[in-house]
């Protein structure tokens, strides 16, 4: 060792004394986040292919890229892994398409037809079909921990689309005579109803001709005088 390297030495033994710097810390910190979300999104990919009960761990792992400790570091069991996929990967999928563009709308009709009209019909998202659909045509009679997870994201779905049709008609958009949750229930299930069908048939025409009667029918929710100035 040189005179010269000396002082790079004494700073590298300093530092090792000193411990991780802040930046380190929070890399490491981080890094069990990071692990927890590449599962999740690992076995959300496993999920949507496969269905729950057909998904592999090994699969998920080597995907994710971690160890079947690390699995059960974050995660008790397959049951637990499929709870958190619901809750942190479907529940705000389903919050950003079909709650958040209804916050703060003029006109309910036509936020809801916008919605409608962005629903995906690339081949490969209708022929996998709806994650939250096929989760609960798969796993609610089984299971109720799915079932109840999922019935809370059907329903907060149901509630935002009935609360914006509403406000509607308080401001004249939309007619009184419409029964708002019953409204909001039946355009879930026309959103599911058509998913279905275009994946059984792996026809992503199905979908549009879905899209253009469901904007028809939200469109005879208006107030007559309003469909005038629409």
């Amino acid at each position: 060792m040189t005179l010269r390297q000396l002082p790079y030495m004494l700073v590298g033994m300093l530092a090792a004394r000193r411990g991780p710097t802040p930046k380190q810390r929070t890399i490491r910190m981080r890094a069990p986040e990071r692990t927890r979300e590449r599962l999740l999104q690992a076995a959300s990919r496993e999920i949507y292919r496969t269905g729950f009960q057909s998904a592999s761990l090994d699969t998920i792992l080597a995907t994710a890229g971690v160890t079947k400790g690390a699995l059960y570091h974050h995660f008790k069991n397959k049951e637990a892994l499929g709870y958190a996929v619901v809750e942190e990967i479907i529940s705000p999928d389903v919050r950003r398409t079909w709650v958040r563009p209804l916050l703060s709308v003029k006109d309910p009709i036509d936020a809801l037809i916008g919605i409608v009209q962005g629903l995906s019909v690339q081949p490969d998202v209708v022929c996998g079909g709806c994650q939250l659909n096929n989760l609960a045509q798969e796993m609610s009679p089984l299971d109720a921990g799915f079932r109840e997870r999922l019935e809370t994201i059907f329903d907060a779905w149901r509630d935002a689309m009935a609360s914006v049709l509403r406000e509607g008609q308080i401001h004249g958009s939309v007619r009184r005579d419409v029964d708002t949750r019953d409204a909001a229930s039946f355009l879930i299930a026309m959103v599911e109803g058509y998913g279905s069908l275009a994946k059984n048939a792996q026809n992503p025409k199905i979908i549009k001709t879905g899209i253009k009667n469901m904007a028809g029918w939200l469109t005879s929710l208006r107030q007559p005088s309003s469909r005038k100035r629409a």
